[in-house]
């Protein structure tokens, strides 16, 4: 054991040896290296953050919530002609969703893709998200109060005018003011704030924090919601425990019969459970993996050319302390791992610059964007690390064999 430690420890001070006699050299070998190392663990530690926060944005909700709507999550063999005719999903589908399906928990009518100015005095704010929807949107995304409450299931059905704002748009209003009671103008109407959300963060879409969600019957009256206007949805959460693709085939005939769908007929509307368009992300995220490594692929390939490249010079430039070592009894395993241990603690050095460029980008990328956080994990290290070694091993071997094949007597008469 303390002969490999001390073989560890000559190979490792052969490295900083040939790396400061030829700065340049071991310089422009290893860039591949941490070139290489740096894309990858960019790109992995890029697309767990993203992985993560989406999770954390759905944690709470349940993956079977199912979205009734003419707009279908994923590819689709509807053509365009078809799904543009399909008749919008009313309130009326909504009460009836309500009144005749068994085992849902909450549903919920909504309104989406709605941009209005918002004003509390001289403060305006343009763009804001609308969520014109019932009152069991709150239950389904679990949404959570900061001050005040979220209106009511007969607020709901009346139409009242009153809003529910988020945590940021409250800060861009208010400032430190009480929100509470305030009246702000949304289309042109006054509306009473009965409640703030707790701060949300970033989401896929519009975040809760900049949203201003309202009684869905109110901007009925005020938009369009026909073929030519704004899309619509039904939000169905069904019971704990419930059988969810018996549910969603009792579900999916019963709302035919509602829309007079024929049998053999095409159904004029999609039924999307969540996790379906959770799938869809990890294949997105799956993707933007392979392509991440299929690209810094060709940066640790030149990385370990450059590493085999400066092993055969170090080879050559040693051959003579080489022949001396077998003349003294060195043993070709002996000579064998130190040409290995140097040519992979050479690539570890390379690869621990791309780390710690990665680390840095982690740190400034964190501080510049407030709501997303980005990640640097321990596997992600230990994948780095792992690539680096075995790019060392593998671009060091034919370099090792080599070297511990030499004939001692050769190689001395060489060197003189």
């Amino acid at each position: 054991m303390l002969v490999y430690l001390r073989l560890i420890k000559e190979s490792f001070s052969f490295a900083l040896t040939a790396l400061n006699n030829n700065r340049l050299r071991t310089f422009l070998s290893l860039l591949g290296v941490t070139v290489g190392i740096f894309s990858i663990i960019a790109v992995l530690a890029a697309v767990d953050s993203l992985d993560r926060s989406i999770r954390e944005n759905l944690d709470g909700i349940d993956t079977n919530t199912m979205y009734l709507m003419t707009i279908s999550f994923g590819p689709t063999d509807v053509p365009k002609w078809k799904r543009d005719n399909f008749e919008p999903i009313s309130y009326d589908d909504y009460k009836f969703i309500r009144k005749n399906i068994s085992d849902v928990e909450e549903t919920a009518y909504s309104i989406f893709g709605i941009r209005e100015t918002v004003r509390y005095q001289a403060e305006t704010i343009s763009g804001v998200n609308i969520g014109a929807v019932t009152h069991g949107i709150y239950a389904i995304e679990r949404l959570k109060l900061d001050k005040g409450r979220f209106y009511t299931e007969l607020e709901s059905e009346t139409g009242a005018p009153v809003v529910v704002i988020g945590y940021r748009l409250a800060e861009n209003l208010f400032g430190q003011e009480e929100p509470i009671g305030k009246q702000i103008r949304i289309f042109g109407r006054k509306l009473r704030v009965i409640g703030v959300l707790q701060k949300f963060g970033d989401a896929i879409g519009d975040s809760p924090d900049d949203t201003a969600y309202m009684p869905v019957n109110f901007v009925r009256g005020i938009i369009n919601t026909g073929k030519t206007g704004y899309p619509t949805a039904i939000v169905i959460k069904p019971t704990a425990n419930v059988d969810i693709d018996a549910f969603e085939q009792v579900l999916e005939q019963k709302f035919r019969v509602h829309r007079g769908v024929k049998a053999g007929d095409i159904s004029d509307f999609f039924l999307s459970r969540l996790s379906g368009f959770v799938n869809i992300i990890d294949s997105i995220i799956a993707s933007l993996n392979v392509i991440g490594w299929m690209l810094s692929g060709f940066s640790l390939l030149v990385g370990g050319f450059g590493i085999a490249n400066i092993m055969f010079v170090s080879v050559k430039e040693r051959t003579n302390i080489i022949g001396i070592q077998k003349a003294l009894g060195a043993k070709n395993k002996f000579i064998l791992f130190q040409f290995l241990f140097e040519a992979i603690i050479l690539a570890l050095l390379g690869g621990l610059v791309g780390l710690i460029l990665v680390w840095l980008i982690t740190i400034i990328s964190t501080l510049a964007l407030d709501d997303f956080k980005f990640v640097l994990s321990f596997t992600n290290i230990c994948i780095g690390l792992g690539i680096s070694t075995f790019i060392g091993l593998v671009s060091g071997v034919i370099p090792a064999l080599t070297a511990s094949r030499l004939d001692p007597v050769e190689a001395i008469r060489s060197g003189i």
